[in-house]
Formats: structure tokens, sequence, C-alpha cells
């Protein structure tokens, strides 16, 4: 068995980053043999203003990945039982794997893990192209094309079925390898803990950070506002400084608190990074939020709905921010509690390598069936 890895593109201030080397070593880690397929280098460097991506770069990098793997299907590399992983399911190369699977008898097992689409009203293909036919049976096509499809949290799972049609047939089905269409699992950042220990050793400051995109779905005026409310303490929003990678997380390990009105979020990378560096997350009871976090961590959903909603709750939140700022000390063994949660629950892959491993245990067994008779 060979798993053939579509992965995302590297933005050095992102996860990717990360990702790059880490879910290869992952997957290798379980004895599996792996082939990365990268895509083309001499794609635009910059993103697309309030994304993480070019939206052309990004469509020059997935197709030289899908040209890589069709040559290794007409080569013959490509064989019956292999696994091909897309670390992004929105990938129109998953339709071209799927016609020369079928076409070419070659059975393939195909994984995708689901970040966004159009199905979320708050992303960018939800806001700007919205449930136009086009890219609603796309991703309708993608989810039927990948054997199992990946996400983070259960959040994501009912905004996804809301929308897709035919995807709320696959919920609640048994776990068994060849049934489980819809796969509840953490994402691969198992190196997190570590790579981040050393900034939880700095020295605390009335730090407040907005780790967000300045995006319409991020609400970050909520935050510019509450900045000019409670000068005492320090406010910064991260892309506003323009960071490295290294500078952020010295933020993160001075800060004693991330905080979030996001209108949009199916997991929450970065309040989960503050965690792990000792600063308090302050979000709000709604997203993916409400299933990860105890009450004590969160705020009404109503008062961060939108700029006016916040408007006639501020002194709420402004009371809630400076309670729990001022009772820091008092908070961190909770703190420590939440981190080991989250990390057996949201950002451990789990349930992904096991699907895998399934395969090997139906594999062997089958093996040894054909050996019996």
């Amino acid at each position: 068995m060979k798993i053939w890895l579509i992965d995302l593109e590297s933005v050095e201030t992102r996860y990717t980053c990360e990702w790059k080397t880490h879910v290869p070593k992952l997957l290798e880690s379980r004895g599996w043999d792996v082939e990365v397929l990268e895509g083309a280098e001499d794609i635009p460097p910059a993103t697309t203003p309030g994304a993480f991506l070019n939206f052309g770069g990004t469509n020059i990098y997935k197709s030289t990945q899908i040209e890589k793997l069709s040559r290794a299907f007409t080569e013959g590399k490509v064989k019956n039982g292999d696994h091909v992983i897309f670390t992004d399911a929105w990938h129109p190369g998953i339709i071209n794997v799927k016609y020369m699977s079928e076409l070419l008898g070659i059975k393939v097992i195909t994984h995708g893990l689901w970040h966004a689409g159009s199905y979320d009203p708050a992303d960018f293909l939800g806001r700007l192209i919205g449930d136009t036919p086009w890219v609603r049976y796309a991703e309708r096509s993608f989810f039927e094309c990948f054997d199992h499809n990946y996400f983070a949290s259960n959040f994501h799972i009912d905004l996804f079925v809301r929308s897709i049609d035919n995807a709320g047939a696959y919920v609640g089905l048994t776990p068994q390898a060849k049934t489980n269409k819809i796969v509840r699992s953490g994402w691969p950042m198992e190196y997190m803990k570590n790579k981040l220990s050393k900034y939880s050793k700095l020295k605390k400051k009335n730090l407040i950070l907005f780790p967000h995109r300045i995006a319409p779905e991020k609400q970050p005026e909520i935050f510019r506002d509450l900045a000019k409310h409670i000068p005492e303490y320090e406010f910064v929003i991260c892309q506003d400084k323009q960071l490295t990678k290294e500078q952020y997380h010295t933020l993160l390990g001075e800060a004693k608190m991330v905080f979030s009105a996001n209108t949009q979020e199916t997991l929450g990378i970065s309040p989960y990074e503050g965690i792990l560096v000792g600063a308090m997350p302050m979000v709000p009871d709604r997203l993916s939020y409400k299933e990860m976090y105890d009450i004590q961590w969160k705020y009404d959903s109503s008062w961060t709905e939108s700029y006016e909603s916040y408007e006639k709750n501020k002194q709420k939140l402004i009371q809630m921010i400076k309670h729990d700022i001022e009772n820091y000390e008092s908070k961190l063994p909770k703190l420590e509690k939440l981190a080991q949660n989250l990390t057996e629950k949201y950002f451990s892959a789990h349930n992904l390598l096991n699907t895998i491993k399934n395969y090997e245990v139906t594999h062997g067994e089958e093996k040894k069936e054909k050996v019996r008779n």
C-alpha cells in the first residue's frame, strides 16, 4: 500500500508551513510508504487580500499536482489499494483521480480534509459566489468522489450537510472503514505543543491579541473599539504588524488573552495556539467554539453577532475581559486541562490515521481468506 499525498501550498505564517513536513512524517511513522505530490514552485507569492492564498496561483499549484499523479497512473506506479489524500478537499483534481481510477480499473481509496467552501456563508466562496449551481454541484461532486471526508468539528459537519445534498445520509453510520464517508477527526497538528513550548515560559503582559485575518467574518472593528475603551491593556491585531511566525509566537507567549468575535470558524487554530502558551481564550458561544470550550471561556453569542449587537452589549464584554485579565493566575490550572482536551480531540489526527489503518486490517484478512481457499 502506498499513500499519495496531495499537499497544501506552504504559507510561512500559517500552519500549512508545518504541514509540509509534519504530515508526511506522521504517515511514515505508521510504517506507510508516502509520496508527496507538490505543485509548481513558480507561482505568485502574494496572497489575495484577506485570504491565505492567491486565487490564481493556487490553481497553478493544484493543476501541476494532478499532472504528476496522472503520470503516475499512466506509468503504472499507482496500484490497486493505494490511498490518495488531499489535505484540502476543495481540489478539482479529485474528479481527475476518480476518472482515472474508474476507467483504468485501478481502485484507490480517496481521502479529503475539508476546511471551507461555499456552504459556509461567511467563507470567501460563500460571500463572493454563494449558492450558485456550479459551486454547489462542484462541492457535491467532490464529496461524492472522496471515500472519506474529514471535518475537524461537529459544527463543520452540520454546516456542510445542511447545504450539500445527500451528505446527511452518511452522518452517524457505522465507523467501519468502507462506510464512514464522513469522519470527524482532529487535524494533524501533533507538533504544536513541542513547537510552542519555549514561548510558554515568557513573561506575561496585560496584552490581548486578535490573531485572525482582517476580514469581515472576523469582525476586527469590534476589537479596535474595545481597545479604545480599555486603554490600560495593550490590544494588538497581529495582521496589522506583518509579523514573522517567530514574532507572532512571541506575542502569543507574552499575551494573557486571545479574543474572537468571529462569525466564521470551523475549528479555530489561533485560540488553541494561545492556550498552549498560557493565553486565555475569549470566544463567542457559537460556531466550532460552542463544542470545544467550556462556558468559562465563552461569552454570550448575541454580544457580537453584529457590530450593532456589540454596541448594545459592549459594557458586558468589557467587564468580562477585565475580570478574566485581573484573575489570570487563578485560571491557569483550568487552562492546562483545556489544552490537554483540545489536543486529544481536535488537534491530533487519530481518526484519520485509524481510517487508513482499517484498510490494512481488512486487506490482511482478505489475504488470509485467499490462502485458506
